[in-house]
């Protein structure tokens, strides 16, 4: 078995529970989290982050996916997990044998989940997703009575939770998010006047959660922010650490003259007499081949830039004026090492993208290590 490649993906488990306990206090004692660990956690590894999110005790888990609820169980994960994604034709079954709780936004998957929970003498907890402007699923609030009343047509199946989606919350001023608010709050009114409201209340994603407080939701959906990255730019200042560490190793270092075209395109020819290091890692690896002359990496406490295009496997640095660089010496391409930090919200600025992407793109090969340092006992 091959034991060790330089190139790794560290994950901090610590700062992961450091960020959980301050979403709790920023959402108060009162209301529930249910941490998103969809697209296997954000490209930290969901097994790994559930289980260290269980042991502090968080209320449910969301997934986008059947097959990811499924995956955790299989796992040994217990907690309530809430799969957001539609339910589609045939995999009813699982949300029985695996204990999966489906988010509800269209009859035809309820009638199925009828169906399946009829023929086995069951009932099931269901959420349901009611669209308040986000324009992409959930049932339309215009037809919400005949909704309900269809519902109710449903008896085996118990509507535990009701929730909406905030389109532009990432943008605290927008004032959108309060037209969303209230259209929520006139919805939970309706329902109420039918009967008691379902167990659970939910709206807040992160940036909901930093940016506005909503008394009539008790439960919280954070997911970014459990990652130790900003919801958007306009969040600074949150006590929130980086989990995922992406480092790898000087592999090769040449000394080469000025005037000489480095890597594919030769998109960077050196200006002066340059050494130029060979980093085993590239877009295969998620280091996007838009940081091709714009990316840079931090190596014995100083930044170096990328110098030429990003390779598959392979990514260039120009390295000539970090005094001493050798052969093995430890890089950081993401998150905190020697000399500062590299931010996922800087990848995001110069690929044009986001944050979240940039996590989710930090590919399989990529070998994930778990480490409980720095910060809080987890």
């Amino acid at each position: 078995m091959i034991s060790h490649r330089p190139t790794r993906a560290e994950i901090d488990l610590a700062a992961l529970i450091h960020n959980l306990r301050e979403i709790r206090r920023q959402a108060g004692a009162m209301r529930s989290v249910l941490a998103l660990v969809k697209a296997d956690a954000y490209g930290h590894g969901a097994v790994p982050v559930a289980r260290a999110l269980e042991a502090e005790g968080v209320d449910m888990f969301g997934v986008a996916l059947a097959e990811e609820g499924v995956a955790l169980r299989a796992a040994g994960i217990q907690t309530p997990i809430l799969v957001l994604g539609r339910v589609f034709p045939g995999q009813e079954e699982a949300f029985f044998t695996h204990r999966l709780t489906p988010c509800l936004f269209d009859l035809e998957s309820a009638r199925r989940l009828q169906a399946e929970a009829k023929q086995r003498a069951a009932t099931l907890d269901v959420h349901i997703e009611i669209d308040t402007g986000m324009a992409r699923v959930g049932f339309s609030a215009d037809d919400l009575e005949n909704v309900l009343q269809a519902l109710r047509a449903c008896d085996r199946l118990r509507i535990e939770g009701i929730l909406s989606h905030f389109a532009v919350a990432d943008e605290p001023d927008n004032p959108f998010t309060d037209t969303q608010i209230n259209g929520f709050t006139e919805i939970l009114a309706l329902i109420e006047a039918h009967g008691p409201l379902p167990r659970h209340v939910h709206l807040s994603n992160s940036a909901a959660i930093f940016s506005r407080d909503i008394p009539a939701c008790n439960l919280v959906r954070p997911g970014i922010a459990l990652y130790g990255a900003l919801p958007s730019a306009h969040f600074t200042g949150l006590d929130l650490r980086p989990v995922m560490r992406l480092v790898t190793e000087v592999a090769l270092i040449r000394d080469i003259p000025a005037g000489c075209g480095v890597s594919y395109g030769h998109r960077f020819v050196t200006a002066r007499p340059s050494r130029i290091a060979a980093l085993p890692i590239g877009y295969a690896d998620g280091y996007n081949r838009l940081l091709t002359n714009r990316g840079e990496v931090l190596v014995r406490g100083l930044r170096a830039p990328v110098a030429g295009t990003v390779c598959m496997d392979w990514t260039m640095v120009d390295v000539t004026d970090v005094p001493g660089v050798e052969v093995g010496d430890e890089v950081t391409l993401l998150g905190p090492g020697p000399g500062g930090c590299i931010s996922a919200e800087e990848w995001a600025q110069e690929v044009n993208s986001i944050s979240y992407e940039i996590f989710c793109r930090i590919g399989p090969r990529v070998p994930r290590i778990y480490t409980r340092e720095k910060g809080v006992s987890a």
